[in-house]
Parts: structure tokens; C-alpha cells; sequence
């Protein structure tokens, strides 16, 4: 059993964190090598689970474990979403060694189902006429939806905790992103630009408000490539490593920024919020924030590339860069 590519280096990890758990494994392959460490793991029954090694220093213990309950919570409303496989002895995460990938501090590895399907970003959305994406973006909106619906009527369990995407999650000195108006990219001009821009978005997100009605736990990275389509065109959501406390129009702009240059922007926008009324009410005030809401998703995104300077010039983050200038051009001169 091995494990070409980027994971190899995780792979002792990775067997010592299936020792723990009730599989035979039969193959294992690398899923995914960003923050977390995934690993597909097949069976030797045929089951197909994910391996992750959670990333060191980004979520604590007793976060992780809330992750969990929440999906567990999400399931149980049949919503499309990873379950937790429970090691031989109850913990859902265990500790594992990482020093032959050089890391001296262990990683948590845990294991979740794996969900059929195919992830929208990999070309479906790139391969579909018009209607087809219109019709995906719907039903990405009635799935926000149904997940806020939950969250907002969700009481959380003793001991739960997740972080938050407040103003201060997100505009503070150090937000969970990442400094965002420190980002390389960005000049002097337009790094004041964007220290302006901030201080506008705190106090109209101190006026916004937060409350049940826009406000719960969030996805909080419900971008295309967290999102899967299965053979029956019944969406479901993976990764909900950033789970938050945060504005439900945060997840909204999540879901559409990566097509804000895109021709179809405003149809796939109406489709998203047509979506997402069929299932929870939209107010207004709501809808109109959400070009708010894309600005700060932008923010957090240069904040993310940042930390992550091997990425600063991809195309996708360059896009990015100019939206969020301008965007804060526009908000500071109408402020």
C-alpha cells in the first residue's frame, strides 16, 4: 500500500493513523495536499473513506470536534455532506507523527466518508452552456439555504465552539485570513486605498448587524471546489475545515466570486439568490449587501494568498487583486 505524488511524505503518517481505525485498507491514494493532507483509502470491502491530517495550529482539539457534530447535525437533515468514521477506541481524531514530512509537531488525522461525486470546479461548471450553470447556481443557493436554515434553528451542543467571521474575524488586526492589506501585491496607493475601505466596512457591518436572521455558523469556503454534483445532480458540500460563526451573505459571495469576471456574472447571481429564496427568505437589506460581502470575501482572499506567497501571481489572485481595488475605489469615493 503506497502513495504517490505530494503525500508520499505524509504516508508514515498516514499508516499509523489507519492502525487506529476499523479498516482494512486495500489502497491509498493522495486526494489532496493544501492545508490538510487527504488521502482516499479504499477498503478491502470496497468502502471509500478520506484520510485527512488536519493542519497544525489552525484549529484546536475541541474545534475539530465541533466540525464534526455539525456535519453529524447537517446528515441528519439529509443534507450531502462527510460523516465520521470513529477510531477503535471512540476518538474521532488521533494523533499522528509527521517528522518524516519534516514537521516535528504531529498533525490530528481523522477519517469522513467519501462522497460521490464530482466536484463543480473540475470542469463542469467550464463544460456547461448557459442554462446548465444557472441551474447549478440555483441549486447551490437552495443549499446555503437549507444550511443556514439549520444553523439558524441549531442549538449547539455543550462545549461546541468554532471561530468567528465577525468584523473582527474579518477586519481586525489579525484576521483569520490573514493581513490582507499587507499582500504583496498591493501598492502603497492601493494599500491605503484598502486601509480606508476597511474602516468603511466596520462601521456598515456594525450597522448590518448580526442576528439570527443573517448571522449563524457558516460553510464559510462554499467556493465551487467544495461543492460536488453526484449522478443524480443532488449537490453536497465538502471541506468544512473553515466553518464559522459569520454573515450568511459571507457564504453567498463564497459561492460567486470566483465567477465575478465571467460574462454570466448577473444571470448566475440571480440564479443564486432565486435559489436561495425558494428555500429561506432573502430580505432586501440582504441582497443588498452582498456586493459587501463580495468585497470582503476578496479581502480575506488577499489575505489568504499572502500567507501563501507561491500563489501570488497565479491568474485567479491577480483577478482577484484588481476587484478588491477597485471595489474599495468605488466604496470609499460613496461613503
Amino acid at each position: 500500500m503506497s502513495a504517490e505524488g505530494p503525500g508520499a511524505p505524509y504516508l508514515p503518517a498516514a499508516r499509523e493513523a489507519l492502525a487506529q481505525f476499523p479498516v482494512t485498507p486495500r489502497k491509498l491514494a493522495t486526494a489532496a495536499v493544501s492545508e490538510n493532507v487527504s488521502f482516499r483509502v479504499t477498503t478491502a470491502s470496497g468502502d471509500a473513506y478520506v484520510l485527512r491530517l488536519h493542519r497544525p495550529g489552525y484549529n484546536t482539539l475541541e474545534e475539530l470536534e465541533s466540525e464534526r457534530r455539525w456535519r453529524d447535525a447537517l446528515a441528519a437533515i439529509g443534507l450531502r455532506v462527510q460523516t465520521a468514521l470513529a477510531a477503535c477506541d471512540g476518538r474521532h481524531f488521533v494523533p499522528v507523527s509527521t517528522t518524516a514530512a519534516g514537521e516535528p509537531g504531529g498533525r490530528y488525522a481523522s477519517m469522513v466518508s467519501w462522497l460521490p461525486g464530482e466536484i463543480l470546479d473540475d470542469g463542469r461548471l467550464d463544460g456547461a452552456d448557459r442554462l446548465e450553470r444557472q441551474r447549478l447556481f440555483r441549486d447551490l443557493g437552495a443549499l446555503a439555504a437549507q444550511l443556514h436554515n439549520q444553523a439558524a434553528g441549531w442549538r449547539a451542543p455543550v462545549g461546541f465552539t468554532r471561530p468567528a467571521l465577525d468584523r473582527d474575524g474579518l477586519l481586525g488586526e489579525q484576521p483569520r485570513w490573514g493581513r490582507f492589506w499587507e499582500n504583496g501585491g498591493l501598492g502603497v496607493d492601493d494599500r491605503t486605498l484598502v486601509l480606508k475601505a476597511r474602516d468603511c466596512l466596520r462601521v456598515m457591518l456594525d450597522d448590518y448587524g448580526a442576528h439570527r436572521d443573517n448571522f449563524s455558523l457558516i460553510h464559510a469556503d462554499l467556493h465551487p471546489g467544495n461543492v460536488l454534483v453526484d449522478a443524480d445532480d443532488k449537490l453536497g458540500l465538502i471541506d468544512f475545515d473553515d466553518a464559522a460563526y459569520g454573515w450568511h451573505g459571507y457564504d453567498l459571495a463564497s459561492a460567486l466570486i470566483e465567477a465575478h469576471a465571467d460574462d454570466d456574472f448577473p444571470a448566475l447571481r440571480e440564479a443564486l439568490l432565486t435559489g436561495y429564496r425558494e428555500v429561506r427568505p432573502l430580505a432586501p437589506r440582504d441582497e443588498a449587501m452582498l456586493p459587501v460581502f463580495l468585497l470582503l470575501r476578496g479581502l480575506a482572499l488577499l489575505g489568504w494568498v499572502h500567507e501563501r506567497p507561491e500563489h501570488g501571481e497565479e491568474e485567479f489572485f491577480v483577478g482577484i487583486r484588481g476587484m478588491v481595488v477597485q471595489g474599495c475605489a468605488r466604496l470609499v469615493s460613496e461613503f
